[in-house]
């Protein structure tokens, strides 16, 4: 009877098989090694593909970067509905893997979905009228923004303990130990709020640029 066969090693494999244990472990959970173990292969048969386990971070981080929707650039939103929405489809592809966003935070390199991203990014901005140094500025800030969102959870970081909060000392964070359980709901009014206030700033801006052309 044949030996049944081992799944094909291809690069996509790879990256998945990265991706779920940088999501589950953390960053130092890859090595190639563990990977190898993880897909049933030997270690060299690794280096076909991927020359260092740092190449293989930066593939897992442009898969990431490959989940953003981009269509909002595309299909005739005006800029400031299309940066919100992209905004927000940014956000929850790092929310989902919010391991992996240190590498991100580097910038996109070479890496080919990144860069797409702030192709789109940019392209649309000088499209709609913003002058070129001025989109630039647009996909850095947005990028900070959503990146440093995803960083965190601002309600996850206190405790469910009432009593680390005496009034003594914190008169004002007499609810805070409530904060964590509706840490998604109250991450979410964040987002949104900062989101909004940032747009607002922009499109003031955009007024003048308008005004000057």
């Amino acid at each position: 009877m044949a030996r049944p066969r081992k799944p094909l090693l291809s690069t996509d494999r790879i990256v998945e098989t990265a991706r779920a244990l940088v999501d589950a472990e953390g960053l130092a959970a890859v090595s190639t090694r563990r990977l190898a173990a993880e897909l049933g292969v030997s270690g060299p048969s690794l280096y076909n593909h991927f020359r260092t386990k740092d190449e293989i971070l930066e593939a897992v981080a442009d898969s990431v970067s490959g989940q953003v929707d981009l269509t909002m650039f595309e299909d005739g939103r005006d800029w400031r509905t299309a940066l919100h929405d992209w905004a927000v489809s940014y956000r929850a592809a790092l929310r989902d893997h919010p391991n992996i966003v240190p590498v991100l935070a580097r910038g996109p390199g070479r890496r080919p979905a990144g860069l797409r991203l702030a192709d789109a990014v940019y392209g649309a901005m000088v499209a709609a009228g913003w002058p070129p140094a001025q989109a630039t500025s647009i996909g850095a800030l947005m990028r900070y923004f959503v990146m440093g969102s995803a960083l965190g959870s601002f309600a996850g970081g206190f405790v469910d303990d009432a009593s680390a909060y005496d009034p003594a000392d914190y008169p004002h964070l007499q609810q805070a130990h409530l904060l964590a359980e509706q840490q998604e709901k109250i991450d979410e009014r964040a987002f949104e709020t900062g989101l909004t206030a940032l747009l607002d700033g922009l499109a003031r801006q955009y007024e003048q640029v308008r005004r000057t052309a």
